[in-house]
């Protein structure tokens, strides 16, 4: 069998991006890892500080920002993904003011010597018994004792290939252990938050869902809002930690009902390090609904370490028309990626992102502000909020009048710029009869809809937006923890101002620096497209 050999290598350095874009934060180095073969971002990998018990997590492209302090240390970092081998890097090696292009080489042998170890004398299992021994041993291989979880935080939309409204934040989250239930034990410390400007800010977009009005909903589904904080949101959305509560459609209380509401198959195998994991598929169905897991399970003690889990709509398309990662083209109701990583015989939090799609529904573009009326020349005069379509407004069809339940026919109409003058078809003594018994009324306040009613409908503003028509919008919102440091055996300070879960965590939360602070950082994503 081949010998494993340690190496300490970059994989390619290559500037791709302009200087502007990357001097934009001088202090840090910054890397984008990808497949060797396929030159794929490797997304979600584990980016760490040797022996430090320190690192990032890649993001969507790829990226990652390492402090130029830990450059000048002369430390090494050690980068990890299911399916790649560990490697160990330099950070010497790593330039400062490009973007270093890390070329990672997923790696056969190791899986297969990953496997030769898991196999020894083992039953062969069928994929749900795997599913239901995992589910079975969370309370073993998961920590009972307290424990402290130090990371970076962000949630933000995603709307036309850009990132908007990103919040930003560092902090501690104090858990009591998974025998104790999380929303209600747990504590969470902020270190540092920031609404972050560079990028760009959209306030309808960042309000609160509002299932009342209907103003921000995720279409087909309920989202507790939790007041705004969307990190209280997120912890929910745990359910390896919340497993014996319930945590998101379909998964249920994961203890109980995952289960049921699903069918499994075994998939190829995979690893991670040196230990081999069964590689686990769920599908589940309901009318209206289609949900897929991925679950990558330990050969060995049945830990879970990473679970996936999307949700579709089948009654509607994507925007894209591209198939997903499902291989279907379902619109997607939301996706929950969940990370662990083994310290010291127990399963830890690395990652969580959880990513779903909403709808703002906004009011009408283009519509009619101001209705008066000429006595002398007999016509009404219609002004808008926009420039209007000279076409479209000149076509007498598009305006009703109705006179006290009768309807007038419509004669010349007149565009001028964003107003017009709607002439109606009348003989002149029935015309000037009504219009003076309108006109008295407007004066004695006394007008309404029953005396009467003017309706525009078909006209358009000079960029072709209907009148009276409202809007929607579809976003992508993602909110994401990515754990820097894990604190073993440690509780809540008594003395400490935590964060309060049901109020917007950008917004009057109190903030504390410990003493290591400045050990942490913001992995910030790079603005624009990363090639």
């Amino acid at each position: 069998m081949p010998k494993k050999i340690s190496t300490y290598i970059v994989y390619g350095v290559v500037l791709f991006l302009s200087w502007p874009l990357l001097a934009q934060d001088p202090d840090y180095i910054v890397g984008k890892l990808v497949d060797t073969q396929t030159e794929d971002p490797i997304v979600f990998a584990n980016i760490r500080i040797k022996d430090r018990a320190l690192g990032v997590i890649t993001n969507e492209d790829g990226s990652f920002r390492i402090p130029v302090r830990y450059r000048e240390y002369g430390d090494i970092i050690e980068i990890s993904s299911m399916g790649y081998r560990t490697k160990e890097i330099p950070i010497m090696n790593l330039e400062e003011g490009i973007l270093n292009r890390i070329r990672l080489h997923p790696d056969a042998i190791m899986l297969e010597e990953a496997i030769v170890k898991a196999k020894g004398k083992r039953k062969k299992y069928s994929a749900r018994t795997i599913v239901k021994m995992a589910i079975e041993t969370i309370e073993e291989n998961y920590p009972s004792s307290s424990f402290s979880t130090v990371g970076y935080y962000r949630d933000y939309q995603w709307k036309n290939d850009d990132y908007m409204n990103l919040n930003e934040a560092i902090l501690e989250v104090f858990d009591q252990g998974f025998d104790q239930e999380d929303f209600r034990t747990s504590e969470v410390q902020l270190f540092d938050t920031k609404m972050n400007e560079d990028f760009q800010r959209d306030t309808l977009a960042s309000q609160k869902y509002d299932y009342g009005t209907g103003t921000k909903i995720i279409d087909k589904a309920y989202l507790e809002n939790y007041d705004g904080n969307e990190f209280t949101n997120l912890r929910i959305h745990d359910a390896l930690r919340n497993f014996n509560v319930y945590s998101y459609d379909f998964v249920g209380r994961l203890e109980e009902d995952f289960l049921t509401n699903h069918k499994f198959s075994k998939n190829k195998e995979t690893y991670l390090a040196d230990e081999a994991l069964y590689v686990i598929d769920g599908q589940g169905q309901k009318p209206g609904y289609r949900a897929h897991a991925k679950l990558y399970i330990s050969k060995t003690d049945y830990a879970i370490h990473k679970m996936e889990y999307a949700l579709y709509d089948t009654a509607e398309r994507n925007e894209s028309g591209i198939k997903n990662k499902h291989g279907h083209k379902r619109k997607m109701i939301f996706d929950v990626v969940t990370k662990y990583n083994r310290i010291k015989g127990k399963m830890y939090l690395s990652y969580i992102s959880f990513h779903n799609s909403f709808v703002l529904n906004l009011p009408p573009v283009f519509i009619m502000t101001d209705v008066d009326l000429s006595l002398s020349k007999g016509y009404f005069g219609l002004r808008f909020n926009r420039p209007i379509d000279a076409i479209s407004a000149k076509i007498g069809s598009n305006y009703t009048i109705t006179f006290k339940g009768a309807q007038w026919e419509v004669g010349e109409v007149e565009v001028f710029g964003d107003s017009v003058k709607v002439y109606p078809d009348l003989k002149e003594g029935t015309l000037a009869q009504a219009m003076r018994e309108i006109d008295a009324a407007v004066k004695k306040r006394s007008f309404d809809s029953e005396l009467l009613d003017i309706q525009v409908r078909n006209v358009k503003d000079f960029e072709g937006n209907p009148i009276n028509t409202p809007r929607t919008e579809d976003y992508q919102q993602f909110r994401e923890f990515f754990v820097q440091r894990v604190k073993l055996d440690t509780r809540a300070p008594f003395d400490m101002k935590f964060m309060d879960k049901r109020k917007p965590i950008f917004k009057g939360q109190p903030i504390e620096e410990p003493e290591d602070y400045q050990e942490y950082w913001m992995n910030t994503p790079l603005q624009g497209k990363i090639n």
